[in-house]
Formats: C-alpha cells, structure tokens, sequence
C-alpha cells in the first residue's frame, strides 16, 4: 500500500519546525527548545520508521535498490544518529547540521519519487513545495527587516547618548541592551526560516523543469544574504562583539539583502521572489 502524500508533508512540516527548534536552541541554549525540537524530531523518527518498515516488508528486505529508495533510508539513518547524539552526547552543533542534511534528504526523496510513483497529487505538491519555499523566504525577509529597524534605533539611540542631546526621544527609542537583544533575535528567528527557504528552493527547481543553475545571480544572491547573517551569529556568539559596531553591520546586512531582492531578480532566469 503507497503511503498518501499528505502523510509525508505532515512529516516536512514536523522536520522543519524540529530544525526551527534546534537552531533556536544552538543560538541561544533554550531548554525548551531543545526539549522541543527533540519531540518534533522523535515524531518523524516515529513515522519514517513505520513507512520504511512497510517498504521492507513490501521489497523483502531494506529499500535501497535506486537512488530514491537509498535517500530514504539515508534520512532515515540521520534522524536515529541525531536522535541518538542529542540524546547521549549533546553536541547541539552536529545535531543542528545533520537535521539540516537529513531534512534536504528527506524534501528529495519524496519530491523525487511523487514522479516515479505518479502520486495524483504531485503537481499540487509539487506547489506547495514551492509556495512553502516563498513564504519563508518572505518571512525571513520580514523578520531582517525588523532587525535592521532596530539597528537604526541603536545606532540613533547610540549618538543621542553620546551627544548628550535629545533626551525627550531616549525613552521613545528605548533601551540600548533592549535594542540589541531585539537584533539578535529576529535574525536568529530569520537565519533558519531563510535556509529552510533555500533548501526547499533547490529542491523545487531540481525535481521540476525550472531553470535552475548554481551561478545563477538569483540563487548566488540568497546564498549571500544567508551567509551574511549567519555571519553576525558567528560575530555575535563565536567572537563576543557587540554594540554600535555589529548594529552598523547589521544595516549593511540589510542593504546586501535589498540589492539581492531587487536588483539582482532582474539578472536571474530563476523565478522572482526566491
């Protein structure tokens, strides 16, 4: 018996959210997140586990005789290390990146074999892959932007305070350390929502007939912005900067995204909005 597709996209969206969680946790060692992702993930474990059970019982042994049967057992076997590492040996960082890989795995496989088994649904989802793949992209974008308006604030908050000038606006600007947490947290709500998007964008244009090269301007843009925030996470945490210094990143950071959503689409053969 095929397994319907909405079952897989249940185990997508429990992926992602798991992913979500231990990116969150990664950067900011959240219990609960932690706690969290690990439920989301045990949760898939669960449901793959079953499905490649009835595949083994259906091909009389493990389900790797192509490269679509062989993508599933491999993202099958990355959730059981991670389950397994988050569980033993807590190495948050390997955790996080082999969700990552497993999760592209996995977005593969079923997105590849909605063709080979000829789902009736697979233009359908096939699209919501797609939308999925704007809608984070868009959210990411959002929570950027929320990151740049309050690098602004710092930066304006920081001058007023150094000039002794404009006391009347402090309060409305608000705190320096408020302004700062605040950065911080929308880029580390936005960073996984974007590589969520990219993962889910390459996978679209790969399994479908779009045009899609690496050297793309549109996909060398993304990939930019992407490391660029991830940058700041690393300047921010790895090397304990802060202040004026990082917020004024934080606005050039802003700028290189707005030159890839509005300049660089228009040199790309890829679709607009990715």
């Amino acid at each position: 018996m095929q397994v319907p597709a909405y079952l897989y996209e249940i185990i997508l969206v429990l992926y992602a959210a798991s992913i979500f969680s231990y990116f969150i946790d990664f950067i900011q060692k959240n219990r609960k997140a932690n706690q969290l992702a690990f439920r989301l993930l045990t949760l898939v474990w669960f449901f793959q586990s079953l499905f490649l059970l009835q595949e083994m019982i259906s091909h009389g042994g493990l389900p790797v005789k192509d490269v679509y049967e062989g993508l599933y057992f491999y993202a099958w076997v990355l959730v059981s290390l991670s389950l397994f590492i988050n569980r033993i040996y807590k190495v948050d960082f390997l955790t996080f990146f082999l969700n990552v890989v497993g999760f592209f795995m996995m977005l593969l496989y079923i997105t590849s074999s909605a063709y080979e088994r000829q789902w009736t649904r697979t233009i359908p989802f096939m699209n919501e892959v797609l939308i999925a793949h704007i809608t984070l992209a868009i959210l990411a974008y959002a929570f950027f932007t929320l990151s740049f308006v309050f690098a602004v604030m710092y930066v304006l908050q920081f001058q007023l305070l150094k000039q002794k000038k404009g006391y009347r606006f402090w309060t409305r600007l608000g705190d320096l350390g408020k302004l700062e947490t605040y950065t911080f947290t929308s880029i580390t709500i936005g960073t996984p929502l974007l590589l969520l998007s990219v993962i889910m964008g390459v996978v679209w244009a790969y399994t479908t007939a779009a045009v899609f090269y690496w050297y793309d301007w549109k996909t060398i843009g993304s990939l930019t912005v992407l490391a660029v925030y991830a940058v700041y996470l690393f300047l921010r945490l790895a090397r304990g900067i802060r202040g004026k210094g990082l917020a004024i990143y934080t606005i050039a950071a802003f700028l290189i995204l707005i030159i890839n959503f509005f300049l660089l689409s228009t040199y790309s053969s890829f679709h607009f909005t990715g």
